[in-house]
């Protein structure tokens, strides 16, 4: 018996335009060269990270690229800390450098509020390749945290500026100025998220709406993949999360459901594809 349910992709959804960029710089190099080095995971999915490798990608960390010269290497899109740039500069090596637009403009305002000797504050992941590269513009000085809770025991000055991570939540963001400004800091809050991926909040939210269930494809790495599929659960009760077509689960489907497919920026159309077929299959 087919559960002939109907199946749609989220127009919305998939690659933002700086990851689009960074992979088609690759392809194309990879197209001429035949390899490619890259500065950590091209994209926060394990399966186009895949895709590129078998073309000749070569994925490689910061320990690895001290030990590099002579070479091309790609700066992903989350962009990098200075010390990289110094680096490649020592080791001759040439950076092909796909920062996303968004995230350098953002550095440049950092940079620019550390310079002016203003304490910087991100709101942003630990460890993240972006956070890394902002906290680098101000010799690794600036507070970065997840949560307010993380600041109740840090002794702050009365005045500080705040920044965020490219792909976090702008309620979030405004509700954490808020309650800074609420313990009487008084604060300078630049809202740097990007709007590509906060006007899918939106779009999602309107999307998810329309369906009997929701299948969220996304890399478990991806920050914001974390945030939109948080807006889809929201708003549908009904969503569940996979970061390929291995981890669909029939038992999650009712006969003639309409199912919605949507992912993360970092979520490549083929892979939302493929789920799509997989699902009209059953």
């Amino acid at each position: 018996m087919g559960y002939n349910l109907q199946v749609n992709i989220d127009k919305s959804s998939g690659f933002c335009f700086g990851v689009v960029y960074a992979i088609e710089m690759a392809e194309d190099i990879l197209d001429s060269e035949g390899y490619l080095y890259c500065l950590g995971d091209i994209v926060h999915n394990d399966e186009e990270v895949e895709r590129l490798t078998n073309r000749g990608l070569k994925i490689i960390d910061h320990e690895v690229l001290k030990g590099l010269t002579n070479e091309k290497v790609l700066i992903r899109a989350h962009g990098e800390a200075p010390s990289t740039y110094q680096l490649a500069l020592e080791n001759n090596l040439t950076l092909i450098d796909a920062s996303c637009p968004v995230v350098l403009k953002l550095q440049n305002r950092i940079k620019n509020s550390h310079d002016d000797d203003e304490q910087v504050l991100i709101f942003g992941k630990h460890g993240h390749a972006e956070v890394i590269g902002l906290q680098g513009q101000t010799d690794g000085k600036a507070i970065v945290f997840q949560d307010l809770a993380e600041l109740d025991n840090v002794e702050l000055p009365s005045k500080f500026t705040l920044y965020s991570q490219t792909t976090k939540s702008t309620d979030k963001f405004y509700h954490i100025k808020d309650q800074l400004l609420g313990r009487g800091y008084e604060v300078k809050a630049n809202d740097t998220i990007c709007r590509q991926v906060s006007n899918r909040y939106e779009e999602l939210e309107d999307f998810v709406s329309h369906y009997d269930k929701i299948v969220f494809v996304s890399g478990k790495k991806s920050s914001n993949g974390k945030v939109l599929y948080d807006v889809c659960k929201k708003y549908n009760d009904n969503s569940y999360f996979i970061s390929n077509v291995e981890e669909l689960d029939y038992t999650w489907f009712d006969e003639n459901d309409k199912v919605g497919i949507c992912g993360a920026t970092s979520t490549p159309m083929w892979l939302m594809e493929k789920v799509k077929a997989a699902l009209e299959q059953y």
